[in-house]
């Protein structure tokens, strides 16, 4: 049965799907990047609510600012922006259509109708999952690089611009100049502090533009901190063919675990949803639960993901099968990584350890090692060496922690040790290999990487535990590497 709302009535019995009149739902959110992780979480949430008889005045309208988006749009708006989330479970699989989402604006140089839509007194939150590289985050300074050419575009042309934050601050002063309150600004992207980045580039890049609107949303704007947690695979023919098989006809459907999370700063300007009625946290310590998340799986998804793509190895659940993978990431993990988090309410960092492991290791998730390895240089800089900075100013170990960085450095040679290619997994993908295959014969290049490592390669224990590592793994490959990690040699 092709999606769509004249057919939600004709789908199979045990499929859910929405129980409100989509026909009388009004906007409330404009939620940029409208990738499966958004749909199988916040969407979700928000759908949830909906069933309840509630949040009918808060539907999602998506947006996108990148050209790639367009493809995305034209599939959801031919099924009605309807979603089918396939949940994964090892006992078997279940299904459920989500209709919080109303409509997707068309994506246009200058972001005309998003900047217009924005500053519509209805929207009340402008929410985001760009990825953690979508930020464009200086490493040298951790704030909004003001040189990135989409930036200097957004400055000399405001009124038509470029990055996300561009249309952003547009539409702010288009409400400010309408004497309206300005919505809030909902990061959904896993950074750490993910609130306190976007108010940095929001105001700073207005700051850039015009002082009073940099003072007025500093002032009344409302950034409120989060963190996220979903296991969501991309979409492929195997999943459209799931959906199919369950009989359903979507382009686009979502595979997602049997797991979520979602713990919130309650600070919005405007109002918000009852999240916390379905199931999400509010909470004034959104710092300790993002900490324990973003460095035990999403540092834990980068321990293992390199090591699998040099072995061939096709999926983090197969990782977590392969032995040697899988002494990796329970050494580094319990070692490591664990004693650097603090325990959130109802759960210890060794008991987040346990439960990272079994949902990684869910065969009914085909998660592909290529997607979790994708953007390293963000994703390492982001989740891991803020934990080797930690490990070093403690006296800790960081032998498994510098075996994780030159499995990284080898993985970015391009290719796996039978022989095969990996093909460009990274926005600096060119200049990464270039450097990667110069550190074969010099593995201090490598590290010397400042945008990335900054200082990090002046450490003399963590030089020579990343040369002795990446020496290793070209002269006996990466097998050898770890099980002499794992021994403790």
């Amino acid at each position: 049965m092709k999606l769509s709302d004249a057919t939600l009535g004709e789908l199979p019995d045990d499929v859910l799907r929405p129980t409100y009149n989509r026909k009388a739902l009004k906007p409330g959110i404009v939620h940029i990047g409208l990738g499966n992780f958004h749909r199988a979480h916040q969407g979700w949430y928000l759908h949830r609510l909906m069933q309840q008889g509630l949040a009918l005045d808060w539907a999602i309208i998506g947006a996108g600012v990148r050209s790639y988006d367009i493809n995305m749009r034209e599939k959801l708006l031919a099924q009605d922006c309807l979603t089918t989330l396939i949940e994964l479970d090892p006992s078997g699989a279940s299904a459920e259509v989500t209709g919080s989402m109303i409509d997707y604006l068309p994506i246009e140089e200058g972001n005309g109708p998003l900047v217009k839509t924005m500053a519509d007194p209805s929207i009340r939150i402008v929410a985001l999952t760009v990825t953690e590289g979508g930020y464009y985050t200086d490493p040298a300074t951790g704030k909004l690089d003001l040189n990135h050419p989409d930036i200097q575009h957004d400055i000399s042309r405001p009124e038509a611009p470029r990055s996300v934050f561009g249309a952003i601050v547009a539409a702010l002063g288009l409400r400010r100049d309408a004497g309206l309150s300005p919505f809030t600004v909902q990061s959904c992207d896993n950074l750490q502090g993910n609130g306190a980045i976007t108010r940095n580039a929001v105001v700073t890049l207005a700051r850039e533009i015009d002082d009073g609107l940099a003072d007025w949303i500093d002032e009344q704007g409302a950034f409120p901190n989060s963190m996220v947690d979903c296991i969501v695979p991309a979409t492929g023919p195997d999943e459209i063919a799931l959906a199919s098989k369950i009989g359903i006809e979507d382009a686009v459907p979502v595979t997602h675990e049997n797991f979520r999370q979602w713990v919130i700063e309650d600070d919005f300007s405007a109002g918000r949803p009852d999240w916390d009625k379905v199931g999400a946290t509010f909470t004034d310590a959104v710092h300790d639960y993002e900490t324990m998340k973003i460095r035990i799986l999403n540092a834990g998804h980068q321990v293992i993901a390199n090591a699998g793509e040099l072995l061939s190895v096709a999926t983090i659940a197969e990782c977590m099968a392969h032995p040697a993978i899988r002494s990796l990431f329970a050494k580094v993990e319990s070692e490591e990584i664990a004693p650097y988090v603090k325990p959130v309410p109802g759960m210890t960092p060794s008991a987040y350890v346990e439960l990272i492991e079994t949902r990684f290791a869910n065969p009914a998730i085909h998660d592909t090692t290529r997607r979790v390895a994708f953007d390293g240089s963000s994703r390492h800089m982001g989740f891991v060496l803020p934990i080797l900075r930690d490990a070093l100013a403690a006296g800790g170990p960081i032998s498994g922690l510098s075996l994780v960085e030159a499995l990284w450095a080898r993985m970015c040679a391009g290719a796996r040790e039978d022989g095969t290619s990996i093909a460009p997994n990274d926005p600096q993908w060119e200049a990464l290999s270039a450097m990667a295959l110069e550190a074969r014969e010099n593995p201090e290049r490598w590290i010397g990487q400042a945008k990335i490592y900054g200082d990090l390669a002046d450490d003399p224990q963590f030089s020579a535990e990343f040369t002795k590592w990446l020496n290793l793994i070209w002269s006996k490959g990466t097998v050898s590497a770890i099980d002499a990690y794992v021994a403790g040699s």
